[in-house]
């Protein structure tokens, strides 16, 4: 079922496109990518699951992304954090386990901060595909060279090419900026819930050392990594798929 979401207030107000799924157990929430959407190949193949197995699911756009609105150019990772709040908390309660993609294991460590700071009940588990932590610092700002960061900090915007869309992706200063603000790698992350860690030992965006060191910060928690040792950032062939589907449903 095709449902919106209102997220902020007054002129930060947007709507938020949601599909959901019913079933019984604990839902599943889908977090997407930077620049993906809800009907990406890894997020049509869990509904497809869910529906087979009865299952709650449940999968959104963040704004600027897929059926929802707002620009691309404005997002950032507070903006995209609190839409995923949004859509997390109508579910909290029910304990959902979170399936993080890329930017979405990012955001899903930081929603489960989130919660906890506000008293709420952890997740029930998380499956972290190829969670790029920090990745706007450490994956783009880090790597950057010297003219690319004089041209984001003098004109706002850089227009990087990705193998994954026919147009370049805007990286904007904005995105940098905010991004500092939410940083996980300074020190240990708790979850409060189970963690299972796909991660391709071929990605070129989010080195398998990354997953590793995320490993390291999560000391208080049940964690699991896979590596696939030849596999891609998308993780999306049938034996990533199967791997995915195995790993949420290990988590009850």
């Amino acid at each position: 079922m095709r449902q919106t979401l209102t997220i902020g207030h007054g002129a930060e107000a947007r709507l938020i496109a949601m599909l959901t799924q019913e079933g019984t157990g604990s839902p599943v929430i889908w977090l997407g990518g930077y620049k993906s959407d809800m009907r990406s190949i890894k997020a049509e193949t869990l509904a497809a699951w869910a529906e087979r197995s009865n299952r709650p699911f449940v999968r959104f756009d963040y704004s600027g992304h897929g059926e929802s609105e707002g620009r691309f150019e404005e997002g950032t990772i507070s903006r995209w954090l609190e839409d995923s709040l949004g859509v997390i908390e109508r579910y909290a309660s029910e304990k959902p386990i979170l399936v993080g993609s890329s930017m979405g294991g990012w955001i899903s460590l930081l929603a489960a901060r989130r919660l906890a700071e506000q008293g709420k009940p952890a997740p029930g588990g998380m499956v972290l595909i190829a969670p790029a932590i920090d990745f706007t610092e450490r994956l783009m700002w880090d790597r950057f060279p010297e003219a690319i960061k004089r041209s984001i900090a003098e004109t706002g915007v850089f227009h990087r090419e990705s193998e994954y869309s026919s147009e370049p992706y805007p990286i904007t200063m904005r995105l940098i900026e905010d991004g500092r603000l939410h940083l996980l790698f300074d020190a240990p992350i708790q979850t409060g819930c189970p963690v299972h860690i796909l991660q391709g030992m071929e990605d070129p965006d989010v080195p398998w050392t990354h997953a590793m060191r995320l490993v390291e910060h999560l000391p208080g928690d049940n964690v699991s990594l896979t590596l696939i040792k030849d596999g891609d950032h998308r993780l999306s062939r049938p034996e990533d798929l199967d791997r995915l589907i195995a790993a949420i449903e290990a988590m009850g």
